[in-house]
């Protein structure tokens, strides 16, 4: 597939390598330009590009990009992508620690619906609480015992199963996490967020989450 990644940090450099790795067509942006994307281009053979440019074409778009950043990424950066494209966000809301205070997350709007409307398209949620070492070391083959599963939320059916079948190429088994508006499920602070286990575990850990942000998500 032809896939964009917008955001070149832990997350999107290793989605980076790994897609890449897999014969994926990935094109790379950050927010301060394609030149200083070179190093990851020479080593995974990606496609360093502007951010208005990352998704030109791509069936997948990864916005991994800090919170407080989403409302300034390019207008019309999903213009060009392929119909039906599916966007995948794996922000978390940091009052504390980077992004400032956001007042519609703060009364009670799901992150990833935040962002949807911020970028003006339907988002799908996932690896917002994988560690980023983990796409490079934790992937198995299918039907591995205790192959471990990350959670996926979203309300595009299509969109979702993308999502879904590209995660198990990287490696993992995959737990339906509702729709946009039960995302807060696999938020930071949750028994999700950070968790490790198989489909099981993330099955059950999702069912335990509280909608009540822990004081430390909170501005």
């Amino acid at each position: 597939m032809k896939i964009g990644i917008i955001g070149a940090g832990n997350i999107g450099g290793n989605l980076t390598r790994r897609l890449a790795a897999l014969g994926h067509e990935v094109s790379v942006a950050n927010s301060r330009g394609p030149q200083t994307l070179t190093a990851l281009a020479e080593e995974t053979g990606a496609t360093p590009v502007a951010a208005a440019e990352a998704a030109n074409g791509a069936q997948v778009v990864v916005v991994t990009v800090p919170l407080k950043a989403v409302p300034d990424l390019p207008a019309g950066f999903l213009d060009g992508a392929a119909e039906g494209v599916a966007v995948i966000d794996t922000g978390n809301y940091y009052p504390q620690q980077r992004d400032g205070r956001i007042a519609a997350i703060e009364d009670g709007l799901p992150e990833s619906r935040w962002t949807e409307q911020q970028i003006g398209h339907p988002v799908i949620k996932a690896f917002n609480g994988t560690y980023a070492q983990d796409i490079l070391d934790r992937g198995r083959p299918q039907g591995t015992p205790d192959r471990q599963a990350l959670p996926v939320a979203g309300d595009d059916p299509a969109a979702k199963q993308t999502v879904r079948d590209l995660i198990d190429e990287l490696g993992f088994d995959t737990v339906d996490g509702g729709g946009l508006d039960e995302s807060w499920r696999q938020q930071p602070g949750t028994p999700v967020y950070g968790n490790r286990g198989d489909v099981d575990a993330i099955v059950k850990a999702l069912s335990e989450a509280s909608p009540e942000r822990p004081a430390e998500f909170r501005a």
